[in-house]
């Protein structure tokens, strides 16, 4: 059975391009900062975000974890949007490595703004309170449904930080996506957080890995801590040049797997269900449905395979291995189902 896999966009195969170039990747000992493939990705994400450095990490969560370590002290506060990523998805690794309590902070849609952030950073001088010394945003937004900051948004924050003596991370694991939707390039974004951290084996489609960048000395702490959580590795050139030719060649593309998120979306909408078509803005598609479970159950007996993104909603993400016949039959399967 042929089976359409829209659970994540971190289900991708590796292109037969993409094999190649690991098959031919140059290698040497990273440890030593002899892998020439590496250093080539970690120059060419720099570059693009417009960076003094990068880092080429294990995944999102570590990349997300470094950045919160190297810049804050255990007894800091970070303060983040309620539903994202770092606060629901990442084990509680800044509290448990370090040492920091993460501040929830509801948005609209995954977005803060300036106001919500001021009236949570907490006042220096004050023994009672944790500094606050850090704030993350989640550029795209995974629980509000793949939704973006745009870049006006982004500054907001960045000067109330800025007023503050604060520093600004993004957790850009889908930040492609974002930057496609909005047209606004990566380096734009960057200019108003101090790190990113963005993911080569989501939207991208590389078979694992993610990078931070920042600048130099932020980055050189960073991989002091990736050293010491045993995140360092050897030749690993061999997937890093799987993410710099997804940087190279998959970028654009990510357009059409929008398209056919929008057109998964409309057609679930056209059935009677409880889809907004306006609120796609990515790669993401929510269903709202009585009975989720019962679903997934039936959608999975005919190879369809989706996820639930939060109690009674559906999540349905579209990706470089979906094709507009895959959209279709989706579509036609739900229909005979409901």
């Amino acid at each position: 059975m042929n089976v359409i896999d829209l659970r994540s966009d971190t289900v991708t195969k590796p292109t037969a391009k993409m094999r190649e170039v690991i098959f031919n990747a140059e290698v040497g000992d990273d440890i030593y900062g002899e892998d020439p493939s590496i250093n080539e990705l970690e120059a060419y994400s720099a570059e693009l975000f417009g960076k003094e450095a990068a880092l080429f990490v294990t995944s999102g969560t570590q990349g997300n974890t470094l950045a919160i370590l190297s810049q804050t002290q255990p007894g800091n506060e970070v303060i983040v949007e309620s539903n994202a990523h770092i606060f629901w998805y990442e084990g509680g690794a800044a509290c448990a490595i370090g040492g920091v309590q993460l501040h929830p902070v509801p948005g609209t849609r995954g977005v803060m703004t300036g106001a919500d952030v001021e009236a949570r950073i907490r006042p220096k001088g004050n023994v009672h309170f944790p500094q606050t010394a850090l704030v993350c945003l989640e550029n795209t937004h995974n629980r509000a449904g793949g939704t973006y900051w745009s870049l006006d948004q982004v500054k907001e924050v960045k000067d109330v930080a800025d007023k503050h003596g604060l520093k600004v991370h993004m957790d850009g694991a889908r930040i492609f996506n974002a930057s496609v939707a909005t047209g606004t390039p990566v380096k734009e974004y960057a200019k108003y957080v101090d790190t990113v951290q963005f993911c080569l084996s989501k939207g991208l489609g590389a078979p694992v890995g993610s990078v931070l960048v920042g600048p130099k000395e932020t980055i050189q702490k960073a991989r002091f801590w990736r050293k010491r959580l045993g995140g360092a590795m050897r030749q690993a050139g061999i997937i890093a040049s799987a993410g710099l030719y997804a940087l190279q060649h998959h970028i654009d593309r990510l357009e059409d797997d929008h398209k056919l998120a929008k057109k998964l979306a409309l057609g679930l909408k056209n059935l009677g269900l409880d889809v907004d078509p306006d609120s796609v803005k990515t790669n993401m598609v929510m269903l709202r449905f009585a009975d989720c479970d019962r679903l997934l159950a039936k959608l999975k007996e005919k190879g369809i395979l989706a996820g639930l993104s939060v109690p009674g909603v559906i999540r349905f993400v579209t990706h470089l291995d979906i094709t507009e016949e895959d959209i279709d039959t989706t579509i036609k399967t739900i229909a005979e189902l409901i």
